[in-house]
């Protein structure tokens, strides 16, 4: 006899964010059942009361991505602003708040999508409605559509790439820099109330920056002890920060 809901105390939210955990910190191959149970507690049989088998609880994982990093960056890019530079600002929230875009999520899909045809093609898919979204933001300004689409990209692809490369720098240092990089994204200069309004909304001394901080310490990439799979170093195992806009 299956366990009840009731009776293990665990929901389908939870399978989902223990699968999530495992899936950034070793990968999709050891999203497995068995193993989720063991970290949660309870009865493999019991996680047949949310999902019909892994498959199911896979694509559910995909969406979850989909949702928490793709359609905020969507939303972010279509959000009213007066000038690209705020607009840009927008964007730049995704990248300072862990619980717009969690760089380390978006690593482990990416890496899973080396091996997953399906999964690729979902990545490939995300990178294009992001880019979509950023160019349509920068073609609301002055410009052609070729320069909105290359700023969109360089935008995008720079910020990708310091996840990936593990780039270090200081929080108050990336704060520092903040003006900058605005005005090397869309040749405007930033007007201090929004670059005040950002710095409110993403404080450096919030709780919420503190997990930004970890969440960047974890994006430094390494190598696996002997599997030589790339994977997110847990925070606090090292004193680096991970750069990025903003």
């Amino acid at each position: 006899m299956q366990d009840a809901p009731a009776m293990t105390g665990t929901g389908p939210d939870d399978w989902i964010a223990a699968a999530l955990d495992i899936l950034i910190e070793e990968g999709a191959a050891a999203v497995k059942v068995q193993t989720l149970a063991r970290r949660l507690e309870c009865s493999r049989s019991s996680f047949y009361w949310f999902f019909t088998d892994r498959a199911d609880l896979l694509e559910r994982l995909l969406a979850h991505w989909r949702d928490h990093s793709t359609g905020r960056i969507v939303e972010r890019a279509r959000r009213p602003a007066a000038r690209i530079s705020q607009g840009v600002l927008n964007i730049f929230d995704c990248w300072a708040n862990p619980a717009l875009f969690d760089p380390r999520l978006d690593f482990a899909i990416r890496e899973w999508a080396r091996r997953d045809a399906r999964v690729k093609a979902a990545v490939d898919a995300a990178d294009a409605e992001r880019l979509a979204a950023i160019s349509a933001l920068f073609a609301r300004f002055p410009g052609d559509s070729v320069s909105a689409e290359v700023r969109a990209r360089t935008l995008y692809y720079m910020q990708i790439g310091y996840y990936a490369l593990g780039i270090r720098e200081s929080l108050p240092r990336r704060m520092a820099r903040l003006r900058d990089y605005v005005v090397s994204f869309c040749g405007e200069e930033p007007d201090p109330a929004d670059l005040a309004a950002f710095a409110a909304r993403n404080p450096a001394d919030s709780a919420r920056s503190l997990v930004w901080t970890q969440l960047s310490t974890a994006a430094s990439v390494t190598e696996t002890a002997g599997g030589g799979r790339p994977r997110m170093v847990p925070a606090g195992e090292d004193g680096g920060l991970d750069g990025g806009c903003g």
